[in-house]
């Protein structure tokens, strides 16, 4: 029970745990997005060439050190409030100005590189796909396989409507081509609704 002395550092208790609770729920999203069976399908078949990977491992890598900035301001801050000390409240306050500071950046990158994670996710799938209708090699139909029970889509919807078999062999079970989702398509609004996600998060 807070007296009335104590009043102020209790109220401000609980806004701490809210600082804590949002860097925690950024860290468990930069897990999911770096372990997910999506992202890392599309991190293991793209080439050195493609910029996928190296996104993919910049955004976990940010994630992390942006929720442990957080915690880390929320439970100095708590422990500034409880003890009255100065010393810990500057702390603090410099772990909350790191994680802002470390948001513009991300946010330009944001704005000037919108469309960079979602053509080079789709470009992958693109030289996969290519790579299978070129050749035969079982490692790439394997890989084209597990993208698309991944994505549940099948192939690509051509202008001209010249399909291949790849769809047939590939797809999953039960799904026909012409009834199936576009794979480009389905990458694309996957993407959208998780960067959406990750922003407003960001954001918050």
């Amino acid at each position: 029970v807070c007296t009335q002395q104590e009043l102020l550092p209790c109220k401000s208790l609980p806004e701490t745990f809210l600082f804590q609770l949002l860097g925690l729920s950024i860290a468990t999203l930069s897990t999911v997005t770096h372990y997910g069976l999506r992202f890392t399908l599309i991190s293991n078949v793209s080439l050195d060439s493609n910029s996928y990977r190296v996104i993919h491992h910049t955004a976990f890598y940010f994630g992390i050190c942006l929720s442990m900035t957080l915690i880390l301001a929320a439970l100095l801050s708590s422990a500034a409030t409880v003890r009255e000390s100065q010393c810990l409240t500057a702390m603090g306050f410099f772990c909350f100005a790191l994680a802002f500071f470390g948001l513009i950046p991300a946010a330009c990158w944001r704005y000037t590189h919108s469309t960079e994670v979602e053509d080079s996710m789709m470009d992958v799938y693109d030289f996969v796909y290519e790579e299978v209708r070129r050749s035969t090699s079982s490692f790439r139909r394997h890989e084209l396989t597990a993208i698309h029970e991944a994505f549940l889509c099948c192939g690509k919807h051509s202008p001209f409507g010249d399909t291949t078999n790849i769809e047939h062999k590939t797809c999953p079970p039960g799904q026909v081509h012409d009834e199936g989702q576009d794979c480009l398509q389905e990458i694309q609004d996957f993407l959208k609704k998780h960067m959406d996600f990750v922003f407003s998060l960001l954001g918050i």
